[in-house]
């Protein structure tokens, strides 16, 4: 068969890996349970299992339906978006919520194609207002604010 439609090919397979992997480690790492009553594999099993069906359709319909090409690559966006993630995994702790979410937020906007130093400040302080209204202060979540130091 013949791929006509090459980015539906690609979303559905990357669907497919995705959803497969979270249901099938899911399901043997963690308990499953029930309806009535769900273990920790429950909802991860299900919900991998309903990407890998989306999957499926995206893949198939990239056999059939005609769409449009792959455009390039880009890098820099994905990289410094999942860059900043990961420093934020890291740093939350000892830095605090507070200066993590500003990191978090300038490291996530420098890979946009059209960042503002201006808007990345306004970002960072709504997600510095929206963090800890509803982390900290509404679902009580023990997230340090500041680093110990400046405690």
């Amino acid at each position: 068969m013949r791929i006509k439609s090459p980015k539906d090919f690609w979303s559905g397979l990357i669907f497919i890996v995705a959803g497969g992997f979270i249901s099938g480690y899911a399901a043997t790492h963690y308990q499953m349970g029930s309806a009535l009553r769900m273990g920790p594999g429950y909802f991860p099993v299900w919900l991998g299992a309903l990407q890998l069906v989306l999957g499926l359709i995206v893949f198939s319909r990239s056999f059939v339906l005609k769409g449009e090409g792959i455009s390039k690559f880009h890098w820099r966006p994905i990289s410094l978006t999942l860059g900043a993630c990961v420093v934020y995994g890291f740093i939350m702790k000892p830095a605090g919520l507070i200066i993590a979410t500003i990191i978090l937020t300038f490291l996530s906007a420098l890979g946009g194609p059209d960042y503002r130093h201006k808007d990345a400040v306004y970002v960072s302080l709504a997600m510095v207002f929206f963090s800890v209204t509803v982390f900290v202060w509404g679902l009580k979540l023990p997230f340090p604010l500041w680093p110990e130091a400046f405690q």
